[in-house]
């Protein structure tokens, strides 16, 4: 009997260094070469006020998280929480919220790459990255995370000189800075839900909870620690690239820190943007595949998913099956759509996520002063959710409710044969 529970958990090998890197490999990535010209567009100069509001929701949500993921150290994150806590379809319904708002985040990612180091075959080299990673991934977690250290201490030189160059160049004026809300509440609102998803990533932490080392003290201190490495340096690179290109300038931007190396007079350090920006989205991919195979095998083993996908190699010790399969759904996604603009997507979904995260965090206590940052957490989800590009909010409710329907037909299939059994 313990051989074969064994056989179906994975290997708990990250310790706090690890998770902290992971959580920062997925935040500190693509996002910030990316989300900066849409957030500015919407907020204009309120793009500080609305990295901000996005910070806050984000604090919130990684607070609620680190207490759950400290009580339930499981693969699967919040889909086990909001099980745990709520109820069987709460649990479903974060897990499905986190599986198809991820893996468009996934192909996302994979666009990037290709956009960024080939542009005239942006689709292959998309696959060929999708199809790289998951071999990573399917050689042990371990492997996954010496890679991420490498991704990461790489973006952040590249991040770092774009700090520099722009801040100490003659070209940068504090005047820029101004955060009157030009694009008014809304427009704040929007740029906190588009810039939330760069800062989604501290997810990936959770989700890893059965595979970290003494995850009750782990979980809590690697979450808090990667949430706010992430926060200083967006905000670092959020003044630099604004003192340089102003709101204006940085909402009409096709890759703003590339144009804001320019616009500070080093357009030799252009292309090594771009390979940053490559490696970035590279080291996101990676961490996104890593958190939506694991909630795809927490779902599969409660038969929410197929039950083949619940299988952990006896070797490598990682859930395969779900790799596998998360990996040949974003390939066929990177080979056929243009799923950049599913950022505003993703971030309805993810939102959705934690909002269950926060109610689940709320039932934990019922001292009125603990519940106060999952309520805010919560008020801050469905308001930055419904705060989306109206198209964005239309297709993840539409996506939500498929997973609802879906949901609702299985219970109904499940006690039918129940009842035609006895």
């Amino acid at each position: 009997m313990t051989g074969s529970s064994s056989a179906s958990e994975l290997r708990r090998t990250l310790g706090v260094g690890d998770a902290v890197v992971i959580g920062l490999g997925s935040m500190v990535g693509a996002g910030i070469f990316a989300a900066l010209a849409p957030a500015a567009r919407a907020a204009g100069s309120g793009l500080l006020l609305g990295l901000a509001v996005a910070a806050v929701v984000a604090y919130c949500n990684a607070t609620s998280s680190a207490r759950l993921a400290a009580l339930y150290p499981a693969s699967g994150g919040t889909y086990v929480y909001g099980r745990e806590r709520l109820g069987e379809f709460w649990g479903y319904l974060a897990g499905w919220s986190f599986v198809v708002g991820k893996t468009a985040s996934c192909a996302a990612m994979a666009l990037t790459v290709g956009a960024y180091v080939w542009p005239g075959q942006a689709h292959a080299v998309a696959v060929a990255a999708v199809v790289a990673l998951t071999a990573v991934n399917y050689g042990g977690v371990q492997k996954s995370a010496w890679l991420t250290r490498a991704i990461v201490a790489v973006v952040l030189a590249v991040l770092a000189c774009v700090v520099v160059v722009c801040l100490g160049s003659a070209e940068s004026d504090a005047g820029r800075l101004d955060v009157g809300a030009s694009g008014g509440v809304g427009g704040v609102l929007q740029a906190a839900g588009l810039l939330f998803f760069a800062f989604a990533g501290y997810a990936r932490i959770a989700t890893l909870g059965e595979e970290v080392r003494d995850p009750a003290r782990t979980i809590p201190r690697a979450i808090p620690l990667a949430l706010g490495i992430a926060l200083v340096v967006y905000a670092c690179v959020a003044v630099a690239v604004l003192s340089v290109l102003g709101s204006g300038a940085l909402g009409d931007a096709s890759a703003p820190l590339a144009d804001a190396v320019r616009a500070a007079g080093v357009p030799g350090l252009a292309p090594v943007v771009r390979v940053g920006a490559a490696v970035a989205a590279l080291g996101s991919l990676l961490a996104l595949i890593l958190g939506v195979s694991r909630t795809t095998l927490a779902m599969a083993r409660d038969r929410h998913l197929p039950g083949a996908l619940a299988a952990v190699h006896p070797r490598f010790q990682v859930p395969h099956r779900a790799e596998l399969a998360v990996g040949a759904v974003v390939a066929v996604l990177a080979a056929t759509v243009d799923v950049r603009g599913a950022i505003g997507f993703s971030s309805f979904g993810v939102l959705a996520y934690y909002a269950v995260a926060n109610a689940s965090a709320w039932t934990l206590d019922s001292k009125p002063t603990a519940r106060v940052v999952p309520a805010l957490g919560l008020l801050g989800c469905v308001v930055l959710a419904f705060s989306l590009p109206g198209l964005s909010v239309v297709a993840g409710a539409g996506v939500l409710a498929v997973g609802v329907v879906a949901y609702g037909v299985r219970r109904w299939v499940v006690e039918r044969s129940g009842g035609l059994g006895q």
